[in-house]
């Protein structure tokens, strides 16, 4: 029997990187709780995908139409950091290609209360600004954050 170079490398299939669990971030300043803060939920993506996982859980599908402005490899690359963090948990259903749903963890719905007050200042900073005449403009039927969250 010929053995060929073919034959004798063995293939194993591996997971696309995308889908690998990503490890903790560091915190860039050490020991400062502000900047651990503002890792977690920073960046211009995650309080809107935390309003919407707020709710109920959702497949990123779904999470994609309701953000209609963030791009699919955004989504993927925030969730992944909010799942690195621990906010959100990331369920595959059934085999590859699964359908995949995100939900809040624990630690994520802890995160609600500080969205709020800060969609709270939001509202008052606008009306400050209309009061001062430096208004933004009217309102956007985009916005995702006009009502409270309910999940308090």
């Amino acid at each position: 029997m010929e053995t060929t170079v073919a034959s004798t490398i063995v293939t194993t299939k591996k997971a696309p990187a995308g889908n690998r669990p990503l490890a903790a971030r560091a915190n860039a300043v050490s020991g400062c709780a502000l900047t651990a803060a503002l890792a977690a939920m920073g960046g211009r993506w995650k309080l809107f995908i935390l309003y919407r996982l707020a709710e109920s859980p959702l497949h990123f599908a779904a999470l994609r139409r309701s953000l209609p402005e963030m791009s699919a490899k955004v989504l993927a690359q925030q969730l992944r950091e909010m799942q690195a963090d621990g906010l959100v948990d990331r369920d595959a259903r059934g085999p590859v290609p699964a359908p995949v749903v995100y939900t809040l963890t624990p630690h994520g719905r802890s995160l609600l209360p500080v969205a709020e007050a800060i969609r709270c200042w939001g509202r008052a900073h606008q009306d400050f600004r209309a009061r001062s005449g430096r208004a933004d403009g009217a309102g956007d039927s985009r916005a995702v954050c006009d009502v409270a969250v309910s999940a308090i």
